[in-house]
């Protein structure tokens, strides 16, 4: 409905769960909501089960308030505990090469294909070259065990991009910069917006699987990522 509004949540709510991950449990845990559930909230549950977007923010809500409830209750510890190691880094390894597939996708790394679904891209093109260039610089400075490797990747690849980009007058632009400091935009469009009525007004099928679904999603990626991401900062023991 609302880019601004979409893209003010998510920004409001990573930043007050990064600050109650570093005052509350004294982690140093960045935290942000699950990106990957859009796509099941936009395709699956609006545009293939008919819920509005109103109806589907409410099922998200009570189903993150079933995680949250479940999670006070220290069920999703017993959960991590009762899954096999094995799975819990499949999980790890699966959200890891989800993100991948998406950043080849987007550096123009690999294409859809009618064929085999997936193939190389066309790796001369400058979205191609500048993230094989991201590609490499990060991969040097991961080995040479460059603190904030992954961080300066970002950044020099970016600047890169914005560098050759100018040079050679590209259209569209590589890197496009439109300020760094402005007005958040407004939530107004979005926030509160929920229809819990018109949610369970619906046959019971349909509010069960969104909620279940959005559920599912909540425990699992956490699982994942915290395994994940706990272990690479040795904090798993």
């Amino acid at each position: 409905r609302d880019a601004g509004g979409g893209l003010f949540a998510p920004c409001v709510a990573s930043a007050a769960a990064c600050f109650l991950m570093a005052w509350w449990t004294n982690y140093p845990i960045a935290l942000a909501p699950g990106m990957g559930t859009n796509f099941f909230f936009a395709y699956t549950v609006c545009l293939g089960m008919g819920l509005t977007w109103q109806q589907a923010l409410a099922a998200n809500l009570l189903a993150g308030a079933a995680f949250l409830l479940l999670a006070a209750t220290r069920f999703r510890e017993r959960v991590m505990e009762a899954v096999p190691p094995h799975l819990k880094h499949a999980i790890a390894a699966g959200i890891g090469l989800l993100i991948a597939l998406v950043g080849l996708e987007w550096g123009g790394l690999i294409v859809a294909s009618p064929a085999t679904y997936v193939q190389l891209g066309e790796l001369d093109s400058p979205v191609a070259l500048l993230a094989l260039f991201g590609l490499a610089l990060s991969s040097v400075l991961l080995a040479r065990r460059v603190p904030g490797a992954l961080l300066l990747g970002l950044l020099g690849t970016a600047a890169a991009g914005w560098i050759f980009g100018s040079a050679f007058d590209l259209d569209p632009a590589l890197v496009r910069v439109e300020g760094l400091v402005g007005a958040p935009p407004s939530p107004a469009a979005t926030a509160f917006h929920l229809d819990f009525a018109g949610l369970f007004a619906r046959p019971a099928a349909d509010w069960l699987a969104a909620l279940g679904v959005f559920f599912l999603l909540d425990l699992f990626d956490s699982v994942g990522t915290l395994i994940g991401v706990g272990e690479r900062a040795g904090l798993v023991v």
